[in-house]
């Protein structure tokens, strides 16, 4: 993968920051996600598709996840999956999990891994950029992936939905990051290049704020993309499969 834009003649090497969605860019979510729900997918007989199918279990999960940052859009990350937790089995049909392992599941966050191309693409793409956090998260959570699975990376600046007060795709946090880029790094939108996996909370809301993006097409969304871009809804420049296919692209261009 690489350019998808012919109209567009930016060069990634025009750019001054990256900024990045962490969890299922950086982190590998899904995979954390679904170890996460074993206790509660454990009460399944065996062979049920809740068990073996992660996609579907996780498409299914997040439903009640996005529920909650819509309907209560301060709610910290690491108390707001234990709700969805519940939530979640409710819809199942089982018995409701005692708190405590509610709550285990929303501290599992910081221990979720980084994908394996991860550190080695940041560490690289450090050298030229500045590099900016714009996460769904809580502070404690980000903090223990900074300092766990990202350690060894050094970024400028941190930005949470419990330190901006809603949940992305909500374009106050784009918004947010444009002006604390301008006010603590001096850069402009221009030569911001947002870079992230997800569609719906990323990608999507980057072009309406007029912002340059890298997709990290980390599933291979070929359809659900196919028909965003159809409505006009997506405008991303680039397409790489992992953040260290982006590292290589940029290292072509020194």
């Amino acid at each position: 993968m690489g350019k998808v834009r012919n109209d567009d003649p930016s060069k990634l090497t025009d750019f001054q920051v990256l900024s990045f969605d962490v969890y299922s860019t950086l982190i590998d979510e899904p995979g954390g996600m679904f170890i996460g729900l074993q206790p509660l997918l454990s009460r399944f007989p065996s062979g049920n598709p809740y068990q073996n199918n992660r996609t579907y279990t996780l498409s299914h999960f997040q439903k009640y996840e996005k529920e909650l940052q819509t309907s209560q859009p301060s709610l910290r990350y690491n108390e707001l999956l234990p709700l969805a937790y519940k939530a979640f089995a409710a819809s199942l049909n089982l018995p409701e999990p005692s708190q405590d392992e509610a709550l285990s599941f929303g501290a599992s966050i910081g221990s979720w891994p980084a994908f394996p191309d991860t550190v080695a693409a940041l560490q690289s793409l450090k050298k030229r950029y500045k590099l900016v956090m714009l996460s769904n998260i809580d502070n404690d959570s980000i903090a223990r992936t900074i300092s766990g699975p990202l350690a060894g990376v050094d970024f400028d600046l941190v930005l949470t939905a419990q330190e901006i007060g809603s949940y992305k795709p909500d374009l106050r946090n784009f918004e947010y990051l444009v002006r604390r880029i301008k006010e603590e790094l001096g850069i402009e939108k221009e030569r911001i290049l947002h870079t992230a996996q997800s569609l719906s909370c990323d990608q999507v809301p980057a072009k309406q704020m007029g912002m340059s993006s890298v997709w990290i097409d980390r599933e291979g969304q070929d359809e659900k993309v196919r028909m965003l871009k159809e409505k006009g809804e997506v405008n991303f420049t680039w397409r790489f499969e992992s953040m260290g296919e982006m590292a290589e692209a940029v290292e072509k261009e020194t």
